[in-house]
């Protein structure tokens, strides 16, 4: 990997963070590598840690096995989420505070143990679970005009923006995420639905992928880490003014607003 381009490439989407400006993409710098868009995201990572932020876990982005192959893809992507990242039910996203905000449904999971099995089985992932939560992400994208590959995606932190967890947090037990299905209001219309199996087959078979991935990134998943899973329909635009609410069958709600 050609280390000054790393540098560069995360230089320019760390200015467009703390800035605000959207920059150009960076996969030209980076040779449409995906190895070395993971390594802009972790420099970023390691420079927003030196200087204050806390990493509290991921998100699992491209998830859906069809966009995937759209995109020449076999698997999906990760980012870090952060507890600045994080948002109550029901608050309002401040503006400015999401670059390009879109809104995706999801159901998060918190773990209660360790996740460290490079190729973990779906009983692994079922014993570290220990609650999932219906949960709205806001995506957010530092590169203009949405012109976003997924190398683009994957060094830009994959377009991680904010995210809010809903309530109840349920064990479990009982849930069959797979067949789990959910709905998103958008000011109070329908604007989109799906079940868990939108979510590379299911929610718990991404984080199984997670877990493997981040063992071969030599960081693996611990208890308390959040991790977002996927979302479960395309995702939708957001404004000035826009409510968006998600219903989870037998999980639960949650809801955002845009300033």
């Amino acid at each position: 990997m050609n280390k000054p381009a790393i540098e560069d490439a995360a230089d320019r989407l760390r200015q467009a963070f703390e800035s605000g400006i959207a920059c150009a993409p960076v996969r030209e710098l980076l040779a449409g590598d995906m190895k070395a868009a993971y390594a802009v995201q972790a420099m970023n990572r390691d420079h927003w840690l030196k200087n204050g932020r806390r990493a509290v876990g991921y998100k699992i982005a491209l998830s859906n096995r069809a966009a995937q192959k759209a995109m020449g893809l076999t698997e999906p992507a990760y980012g870090i989420l952060y507890a600045d990242m994080l948002m109550g039910d029901g608050d309002e996203v401040a503006a400015g505070r999401v670059m390009q905000p879109r809104v995706e449904g999801e159901v998060a999971i918190v773990l209660d143990r360790d996740l460290d099995m490079e190729q973990p089985t779906l009983a692994d992932v079922i014993r570290a679970v220990g609650y999932c939560l219906p949960a709205i992400e806001v995506v957010g994208g530092r590169i203009a005009n949405l012109d976003a590959k997924p190398v683009d995606l994957v060094a830009d932190n994959a377009n991680g923006g904010a995210f809010v967890l809903g309530a109840p947090a349920r064990k479990l037990d009982g849930l069959d995420l797979r067949r789990l299905s959910m709905s998103l209001t958008k000011n109070g219309s329908p604007a989109g639905s799906g079940t868990g199996e939108a979510v590379y087959g299911s929610p718990l078979h991404a984080l199984a992928w997670l877990a493997g991935k981040l063992v071969q990134d030599e960081m693996p998943l611990h208890a308390g880490d959040v991790i977002m899973t996927g979302t479960y329909f395309a995702m939708q635009a957001a404004a000035a003014g826009d409510q968006f609410e998600v219903h989870a069958e037998g999980l639960g709600r949650c809801a955002v607003s845009f300033a």
